[in-house]
């Protein structure tokens, strides 16, 4: 049976041990491929992939979530909550909005103790933008900073897009 049919249970060890998992193996093969091919070029390669790979993310959480609304979105942020990975502040959650700041980011912390906080924003902050585009397109995130990059907290700001006026040209 192809991969494609098989459900993704990975996430039942945790996201945070997941993405360790990924990074022990990836580390070594992006550096093995850098030396082959160019480290611009390969981390492009990987990041097109990551992205990808988070869309089609986005789509199955909401399909088992049950729907593709900010609510439906934050009650599926379990799954990257879980063995204390985030600490978040919830600064607004309607209909309209989802803001929140991360004050603790795990996932920071183990891409520093492994030594490779460059790859961290590439194998999981850049996540962000493709998850909530393949949970629901027609949301859209901001985030200034990131714990990943230096910065004391992450800030996402989730809103539902504004639908274009209509054009005055007739």
């Amino acid at each position: 049976m192809p991969d494609s049919q098989l459900p993704d249970r990975l996430n039942a060890v945790g996201v945070l041990k997941r993405r360790e998992i990924e990074a022990r193996i990836l580390r070594p093969l992006i550096e093995e491929l850098s030396q082959e091919f160019g480290r611009e070029r390969v981390l492009a390669v990987v990041g097109r992939t990551i992205e990808r790979i988070a869309r089609e993310q986005g789509t199955a959480l909401a399909g088992e979530m049950g729907g593709c609304t900010l609510a439906h979105f934050l009650a599926g942020l379990e799954a990257w909550r879980q063995d204390d990975a985030l600490e978040m502040q919830i600064l607004e959650a309607n209909d309209q909005r989802l803001s929140f700041d991360v004050t603790r980011c795990r996932y920071a912390e183990l891409y520093r103790a492994l030594d490779m906080p460059e790859l961290g924003s590439l194998l999981s902050c850049r996540r962000d933008f493709a998850l909530i585009q393949g949970f629901n397109p027609d949301v859209e995130l901001e985030r200034a900073q990131t714990i990943m990059e230096g910065a004391r907290t992450c800030t996402f700001r989730y809103r539902i897009k504004q639908p274009k006026e209509p054009s005055q040209d007739g």
